[in-house]
């Protein structure tokens, strides 16, 4: 009795086995041998998906940078507390690093970069530091110190974070320009072209401002005037002059880099028998109306807004926060934003300009999409660099309590993004059902119009 029905069971078990096991179609097309068959367009959303369902599982950021905690590597039942030794501080700033949501995967290169963490140059009158992803630099001028006379090899772009600046240039066609900027303004300079920068005595604690190079592996540590002169024989000076030797006995013996100085005591450029130079190399983006958005607000500049900019376009980010039971929450900007170029290839996504941000203000949170499941997030806060490589999907969200203000900075000549939101609304529902599963609901509120910065659903 026993053996028949082992035998039983042993026949059924091989039978299930084999209804279930891939055989070919005869077209090197492997079947389950079963009677399922693939879905209709119209039955795309089954009960039955084709892979599992993405968890739901609760990603929130377990604690802020303020909190008084001994953070541990810990989300739900993953993870286990540090027994060895803890630097508290950092791991406070990073929860996603120590506690990464469960939707992270695989590996991504660093993205984040503290400003802080750079090698600061410490000179009289001011400092600087620097960050080489898209070659960026953060420096300070003392009232009336000079960052000295110098051209580079790359272009030069600039925000202004606080204070003011005077900055004069002369073309390769001799004509002059001299402009001030102020707090969220701009300048740039085109390679090769050379030009100064000065502090004025509009705030009393002098200017910083942030410098980005259109060459990641650029340094700012290089091409000077005074460096330049003493290399150079006094008398093949003095010829090129038309002076005596005499003439340049002063002259010091290296760079001068960053020195103090008297303020400016003119805005007017000196007479120039060629003219002043036909594109403004400074722009007033703090006096650009804002474009206000559901969840915050933006400012573009570009080489359609500030013409001499052809190789460096950016937008000002700012996003508010809004609260449910006293609870922070965050607005999204651009989900899954790839951002794209005048020469986009409308045959594939691949965007071709990497993304480099820097935080102003607020705390933000990245997670950045490199395809093949790899996923990775990271927290940002003020001074800080975000790097995100050409083509990864990535979205920021405001994670505290205060408006998140950061730059988008890109190496291009115009701004341009994709939004995740406007190209589903805009292709078939019934491709997108068949991806996602959506309800037709769902579908038909998704905003056909891009939202850039996205703010709390609307309520009845």
């Amino acid at each position: 009795m026993t053996k028949g029905f082992s035998a039983a069971l042993t026949t059924l078990l091989f039978a299930a086995i084999a209804s279930c096991s891939p055989v070919n179609d005869g077209n090197g097309t492997a079947s389950t041998g079963s009677s399922f068959t693939a879905s209709s367009t119209s039955a795309a959303a089954s009960a039955s998906p084709t892979v599992p369902y993405a968890s739901d599982d609760p990603n929130a950021v377990l604690w802020t940078q303020d909190s008084n905690i001994l953070p541990e590597p810990e989300r739900g039942g993953l993870g286990g507390s540090i027994l060895g030794p803890q630097n508290v501080p950092i791991e406070l700033q990073n929860p996603d690093l120590l506690a990464p949501p469960t939707t992270d995967y695989g590996d991504i290169p660093n993205a984040k970069w503290p400003m802080a963490l750079s090698h600061q140059r410490l000179q009289t009158g001011g400092w600087a530091r620097q960050e080489n992803k898209m070659a960026g630099v953060n420096m300070r001028l003392e009232v009336g110190a000079i960052r000295e006379l110098h051209w580079h090899k790359t272009a030069e772009w600039s925000y202004v974070i606080s204070g003011y600046v005077q900055v004069t240039s002369v073309d390769q066609n001799g004509k002059n320009f001299i402009g001030t900027v102020g707090p969220g303004d701009l300048w740039y300079f085109p390679a090769g072209i050379p030009h100064s920068l000065q502090a004025t005595n509009q705030s009393a604690d002098g200017v910083e401002f942030l410098l980005i190079f259109d060459d990641g592996t650029f340094s700012e540590d290089a091409t000077f005037l005074v460096n330049w002169l003493a290399h150079v024989p006094k008398e093949v000076i003095a010829k090129n002059f038309q002076t005596s030797i005499s003439a340049f006995n002063n002259i010091p013996s290296r760079e001068l880099y960053i020195f103090p100085a008297l303020p400016p005591s003119t805005t007017q450029a000196p007479s120039d028998p060629q003219g002043t130079t036909p594109q403004s190399f400074t722009f007033p983006l703090s006096q650009v109306p804002i474009t206000p958005l559901s969840g915050g607000s933006v400012k573009v500049a570009d080489s359609t807004t500030f013409p001499v900019s052809i190789t460096i376009a950016a937008a000002e980010v700012s996003r508010g926060t809004w609260r449910d039971e006293g609870v922070a929450r965050a607005y999204f900007l651009k989900a899954f934003a790839l951002c794209i170029i005048y020469s986009y290839s409308f045959d594939q996504w691949h965007p071709t300009q990497d993304e480099w941000d820097f935080y102003l203000e607020g705390t933000g949170r990245m997670t950045l999409f490199a395809s093949q499941s790899n996923a990775r997030t990271w927290d940002f806060q003020a001074g800080d660099v975000a790097y995100v490589p050409a083509s990864y999907g990535h979205y920021v969200e405001n994670i505290g309590n205060t408006t998140l203000k950061f730059l988008e900075i890109f190496r291009t000549d115009i701004y341009q993004d994709v939004s995740l939101a406007q190209w589903l609304a805009l292709t078939p529902p019934a491709i997108v059902q068949a991806h996602l599963g959506l309800s037709d609901e769902t579908i038909a509120m998704l905003n056909k119009t891009k939202q850039v910065v996205v703010g709390p659903a609307p309520t009845s």
